[in-house]
């Protein structure tokens, strides 16, 4: 039976890109060694590593103000690691508290500097992004989570501002097509919707880092590894080409704009099943729903073990939504075909029709 990965991460990758990185392993490019041991320094390498910044650039339209990196740590690490660089004693940075991870990020952003939750949605679950709220001129930088995994929000277009936006991009990162000049830095864990764990995709604007206030430890330095092109130490070289390897079939999907439109297509038909159901709703603002991690729950949570045995015994794993939420959640990245969301638009239906 075929499996369907609705995983929120580590998450589904293309098939194409298993086939390929699993030979990889085996014998990378011919040259009887396995990626797994190949010198970070070797020429075969610094392809990879070349082509990989080279799609970032083509994909997402950047131009030479922004500089590309791959880091170790996880988004985790940039939480602190922005204010840690960029965030003085007497600035203040602005933050939207959307979810768990921005949560997360305003408690490390605390430790270096002045800290404003300008707007939050956790007294409605998180179940909307926040709007209306004052934006002051003078923040050193905007912190948004551009799409909220656990509670399935995303931002669908950027706070009215000046100030230079920072985002968490972790799950939606090349989902579709940015407006990049509005950033000043962009940072995803390639988990979600690149790669596999490993590394972190970090984009910089240049005028931006050059606004670092502080001496910091030299890996936590930004310019440290813009001066060595991500390789000032053994960089995660599986995670960097298999996050490659991802991006060249994003490019021959019709690059961001191209898997926009299947993302689209699978939201708008999960979202209607569910919203046609007299069994399940989704608890999301329809205006703020996530294309990325649609989230659903039972009107009768006594159905809902009977529920999650349909979907598995369908093949489709990984629906249960987080410990925070319950329900079920489905995370439609950009490799879930749309046979995948077929699939489980059907059990929903058969099981409204048999319970409903």
């Amino acid at each position: 039976m075929k499996k369907y990965n609705f995983s929120a991460g580590p998450a589904i990758l293309p098939q194409e890109v298993f086939a390929e990185a699993s030979q990889a392993v085996v014998d990378f490019a011919g040259i009887g060694l396995s990626i797994l041991e190949i010198s970070h320094r070797s020429k075969e390498f610094q392809a990879v590593m070349d082509e990989a910044q080279a799609l970032v650039k083509e994909l997402l339209g950047l131009s030479d103000d922004f500089e590309v990196l791959f880091l170790q740590g996880g988004a985790s690490t940039q939480f602190a690691m922005i204010p840690m660089n960029f965030l003085g004693e007497n600035e203040t940075a602005g933050y939207v508290d959307t979810g768990s991870w921005s949560t997360k990020a305003i408690k490390e952003a605390k430790r270096y500097g002045g800290t404003s939750v300008l707007a939050s949605s956790k007294e409605d679950n998180f179940n909307h992004i926040p709007k209306g709220y004052d934006i002051p001129a003078d923040l050193k930088y905007l912190h948004i989570t551009s799409n909220n995994t656990i509670f399935g929000t995303e931002y669908h277009s950027l706070p009215d501002t000046d100030v230079p936006v920072v985002a968490d991009m972790s799950s939606n990162i090349f989902s579709k097509p940015i407006d990049v000049d509005r950033y000043g830095l962009i940072y995803a864990g390639a988990q979600k919707n690149m790669g596999p764990a490993g590394t972190t995709l970090v984009i910089v604007k240049k005028d931006f880092l050059a606004k670092q206030v502080r001496e910091v430890p030299t890996m936590l330095d930004y310019n440290t590894h813009v001066g060595k092109q991500s390789m000032f130490n053994t960089p995660p070289v599986f995670a960097i080409y298999v996050s490659m390897l991802t991006l060249r079939w994003v490019k021959a999907q019709g690059g961001v704009t191209g898997v926009q439109k299947l993302n689209q297509a699978k939201a708008d038909l999960l979202y209607s099943t569910i919203d046609d159901s007299s069994l399940f709703y989704n608890p999301v603002a329809k205006e703020d729903r996530s294309l990325m991690n649609v989230t659903f729950l039972m009107k009768n949570k006594d159905l809902e073990a009977d529920f999650l045995a349909a979907a598995t015994a369908a093949g489709c794993s990984a629906i249960k939504g987080h410990r925070s939420v319950g329900g079920f959640r489905a995370s439609i990245y950009n490799a879930m075909d749309l046979e995948g969301v077929k699939v489980l638009t059907e059990v929903i239906t058969d099981f409204d029709k048999k319970h409903g």
